[in-house]
C-alpha cells in the first residue's frame, strides 16, 4: 500500500471505461465501418470497466491505509480569476463510490453478454454503458464543481441515450425525452447554486469553497431577506430531486423501464439517481449551515419514501415495481442526509447499490426466462424451473425489506433510528413515513416474489402478446412458455451480487457510521445537530443490533408486510380484488400515479405552449415583426413620401416655403422678444 496515490493511475479509472466506450462505438457499429465484431466489442468494455474496478480497489485499500489525493491536473481557463479546471479528490467518500460504480457496471457488462445476445444494437449497448461508466467516475472523483457538473449531465445524456436505446419504440423515445426534461428542471436550480458559489466565494474548487463556507452564514440574497447559504443549499438540492428522483421530479424514473433491463440496474441502482445524494454528502459544509435546506430535503425524501411505495403496491410490469421501490429507497437517503446523517445516507446509497442491481438484473433474468414476458400476473411457480434466480431475488428481497442480519437492514435502521434522534421540526412527518414504509415495501415486495416465484403457474395463460424488452418476438425460438434458467454470464452477476446484499453491511457499520471513515470528509455540526453522536452512543456492534430488531417496531411492521403479501396473494388471491373494488377511487389516484403526469402534460406543458404561443404572436409577430421591423421600414417609407412631395421642382413652391420659413423665424423673435 502505498502512502501516496498516483495520478497516472488514478487518470486510468476513468479513461480505462472511456477507452473501451469509443473503440465499441466507433469500430464495432456502422459509424466505423463495423470493423469490430461483437467479441471484440463485448471484450474491450469488459477490459476498461474491470481495469477501473481493480484500480479502484486499490485505491480505496489505500485509502484505508491513510492516502489521500487532492490535486489539480488540468487548468481548462481562468476567467477573472474565476479557476475552471478538471482535478481529481480522492478520499474516502470517494474511494468508496468508485468502487462501487466499477463493481455493479462490471457486473452489468457480463451480464449484458447474456441478456443482449439476440440484439441487432448489441457493440452500440456496450459502448453506451461504458460511456456511462466514464461520466459517473468523472462526476465522483472531482475536486470542483465545474467538473462535477461535467460528469452530471454527461450521465444525463447517456441516460437519455439509454431509456431510448429502442428509438423506433414510440414509448421509449416520450420516455427518454421525459427524463432529459426533468433533469434539465433540476439542473437549472444546480447551476444557479454553482453561480451562487462561484460568485460568492470566487472559487469552483470543494477545498476553497469549504474553506470560505462559514463567510456566507451572514449573507443576505441580494434584495430579499432570505439567508445566501439557504438559497445555496436549495439550489443545489433542486438538482439533486432531478438526478435522485425525489418528489416532485420523480417522474421520470419508472417511465425509464422502457430501456433494457441492465440500465435499470446500471442507472437506477449504483450510479445516475445516487449522484444527488453523494452530491448533498459532499456539500455537507454547506447544508449544515441551514435548518430551513434540511427540513426541506427531509420533508420530500419522507413523501418520496412513503407515497412512491404505494405506487408500488399496484404495479404489474416487473421491472416498474423495482423502479418504485429505488424511489422509495432513495427518498430513505434523502431523509437520512436532512437528518444531518450524511454517513448514514451514503452507507445506506452502498448497500442499496448491491441489492439493487441485483433485483434489477434478477428481474431481467425472470423476463428472459419467461421469454420475455414482463406482467407479474402471468408467472408464478418460476421456482422450480429458475433455483439460482430465484434464491439471489430472494436474498435482494430480504435486504430490501430490512431483514436482520442482511446489509439493507443495518443501513435501513439506522436511517429509521437517525430520524428518530433528529430535533428539526420535519422530523416528526419524516419518521412516520420511513416506519409506514417498512410496511409498504415489505408489501410490495414479496407480492412480486410471491406472484413470480411461488403458487400456480400462470405463463401459459396470458391473453396479450408478451411485452418484448429487445424489441423483437422471441417466441419463434421457442415451442411452449416453459421457464428455463439463464446461461451463466446472467447468473453469475446474479451470485456475486447476492454476497455483497448480504454481508456488506454486517462488516462495514462500524467504521462508517461510527469509525473514522468519514472522517474530515463529511461535516456534521455536531452542536446543532447530534444525531450521530447519539446513535454512537446507542451502538453496540451488529450483533447486537440485528439481535435487538427481532423485538423492534420495524421488524414487527416488516414481518406484517410479509405475512399480508403471503395471505392475499398465495391464501387468498379474490381479497385484493375485493378490496380494489371497495377502494377504486384509491386504486385510481394510484394507478394514475397521483396525476401528476397528467398535472405536468395537461396542465404545465399546455401552459407552456399557450406562454409560448402568446409570446410568439404578441412578442414575435406584432412587437418585433409588427411594429419594430416592419413599423420602422413603413415609418421611413412615409416620411420619405412626404419629402418627396415638398421637392417638386417648382420655383414658386420653394419661395413660398422661404417666405414662409422667414415669416416663422421673425415671429419666433418677435414673440419671445416682449
Amino acid at each position: 500500500m502505498s502512502a501516496t496515490l498516483s495520478a497516472p493511475l488514478l487518470l486510468a479509472v476513468p479513461l480505462a471505461p472511456l477507452a473501451g466506450s469509443a473503440l465499441a462505438g466507433i469500430f464495432g457499429t456502422r459509424f466505423g465501418g463495423n470493423l469490430m465484431g461483437r467479441l471484440a466489442s463485448q471484450t474491450l468494455t469488459i477490459l476498461g470497466v474491470f481495469i477501473a474496478f481493480v484500480l479502484s480497489a486499490l485505491t480505496l485499500s489505500d485509502v484505508i491505509a491513510g492516502a489521500t489525493f487532492n490535486e489539480t491536473l488540468y487548468t481548462w481557463m481562468n476567467v477573472g480569476g474565476l479557476k475552471m479546471e478538471v482535478g481529481f479528490l480522492i478520499d474516502s467518500l470517494t474511494a468508496m463510490m468508485m468502487v462501487v460504480v466499477t463493481f455493479v457496471s462490471l457486473m452489468v457488462h457480463i451480464y449484458t453478454i447474456g441478456y443482449m445476445q439476440e440484439d441487432e444494437g448489441y457493440d452500440r449497448f456496450f459502448s453506451y454503458i461504458s460511456l456511462f461508466t466514464f461520466a459517473m467516475l468523472m462526476l465522483v472523483m472531482s475536486n470542483n464543481l465545474l467538473q462535477l457538473f461535467f460528469g452530471w449531465e454527461g450521465v444525463g445524456l447517456v441516460s437519455y441515450l439509454l431509456i431510448g436505446f429502442y428509438f423506433n419504440r414510440p414509448t421509449a423515445v416520450f420516455a427518454n425525452m421525459k427524463a432529459f426534461l426533468v433533469n434539465r428542471v433540476g439542473d437549472f436550480g444546480f447551476i444557479l447554486g454553482i453561480g451562487l458559489i462561484a460568485a460568492y466565494t470566487g472559487s469552483l474548487n470543494y477545498t476553497e469553497i469549504f474553506a470560505k463556507a462559514p463567510e456566507l452564514a451572514n449573507l443576505l440574497l441580494p434584495g430579499t431577506s432570505w439567508l445566501l447559504v439557504t438559497v445555496i443549499a436549495i439550489c443545489l438540492f433542486v438538482g439533486a430531486m432531478g438526478k435522485s428522483a425525489q418528489f416532485p421530479l420523480h417522474v421520470w424514473l419508472p417511465d425509464s423501464m422502457e430501456g433494457p433491463t441492465p440500465i435499470s440496474a446500471l442507472i437506477h441502482a449504483a450510479t445516475m439517481v445516487t449522484a444527488g445524494i453523494f452530491m448533498v454528502s459532499r456539500m455537507s459544509p454547506i447544508f449544515e449551515m441551514s435548518d430551513t435546506a434540511l427540513n426541506l430535503v427531509m420533508t420530500l425524501g419522507a413523501i418520496t419514501a412513503l407515497f412512491m411505495g404505494f405506487l408500488g403496491i399496484i404495479q404489474n410490469d416487473i421491472k416498474r415495481v423495482i423502479a418504485y421501490s429505488t424511489l422509495s429507497q432513495l427518498g430513505y437517503m434523502t431523509v437520512a442526509l436532512g437528518a444531518s446523517a450524511y454517513s448514514v445516507g451514503v452507507f445506506h446509497l452502498m448497500t442499496h447499490a448491491f441489492f439493487k442491481a441485483l433485483l434489477f438484473l434478477g428481474a431481467g433474468s425472470v423476463i428472459m426466462g419467461m421469454h420475455h414476458n414482463q406482467d407479474i400476473r402471468w408467472m408464478g411457480g418460476v421456482r422450480k424451473y429458475m433455483p439460482i434466480t430465484w434464491i439471489t431475488f430472494l436474498l435482494g428481497n430480504l435486504a430490501l425489506i430490512g431483514t436482520p442480519f442482511f446489509s439493507g437492514f443495518y443501513s435501513k435502521d439506522s436511517i429509521i433510528e437517525a430520524v428518530a434522534e433528529s430535533h428539526l421540526p420535519a422530523s416528526g412527518f419524516a419518521y412516520f413515513a420511513v416506519l409506514a414504509g417498512v410496511f409498504v415495501t415489505a408489501f410490495y415486495s414479496f407480492r412480486l416474489y410471491f406472484l413470480v416465484f411461488h403458487g400456480q403457474a400462470r405463463y401459459d395463460q396470458n391473453p396479450e402478446a408478451h411485452h418484448d424488452d429487445h424489441g423483437h418476438d422471441d417466441h419463434a425460438h421457442h415451442d411452449d412458455f416453459t421457464p428455463h434458467e439463464s446461461p451463466w454470464v446472467v447468473t453469475l452477476p446474479l451470485v456475486l451480487l447476492a454476497i455483497p446484499s448480504v454481508l456488506i453491511g454486517f462488516y462495514t457499520i462500524e467504521p462508517m457510521l461510527f469509525g473514522g471513515f468519514f472522517k474530515n470528509v463529511i461535516f456534521v455540526n455536531n452542536e446543532a445537530h447530534p444525531v450521530m453522536e447519539e446513535l454512537a452512543h446507542g451502538f453496540e456492534g451488529p450483533v447486537n443490533m440485528a439481535l435487538h430488531a427481532f423485538t423492534s417496531l420495524p421488524f414487527a411492521l416488516a414481518l406484517a408486510g410479509v405475512a399480508l403479501s403471503y395471505y392475499m396473494y398465495m391464501v387468498n388471491p379474490a381479497l385484493p380484488t375485493a378490496i380494489k373494488r371497495v377502494f377504486n377511487p384509491i386504486y385510481v389516484l394510484l394507478e394514475n400515479k397521483y396525476f401528476l403526469d397528467w398535472f405536468n402534460e395537461h396542465i404545465l406543458a399546455r401552459g407552456a405552449r399557450l406562454l409560448g404561443k402568446e409570446l410568439w404572436v404578441v412578442g414575435d409577430e406584432t412587437i418585433i415583426d409588427g411594429w419594430i421591423v416592419n413599423g420602422s421600414w413603413k415609418t421611413v417609407g412615409r416620411v420619405s413620401e412626404w419629402v418627396r412631395g415638398l421637392q417638386s421642382g417648382y420655383i414658386y413652391n420653394y419661395a413660398l416655403i422661404m417666405l414662409l420659413g422667414v415669416f416663422g423665424l421673425m415671429s419666433y423673435f418677435v414673440w419671445f422678444n416682449k
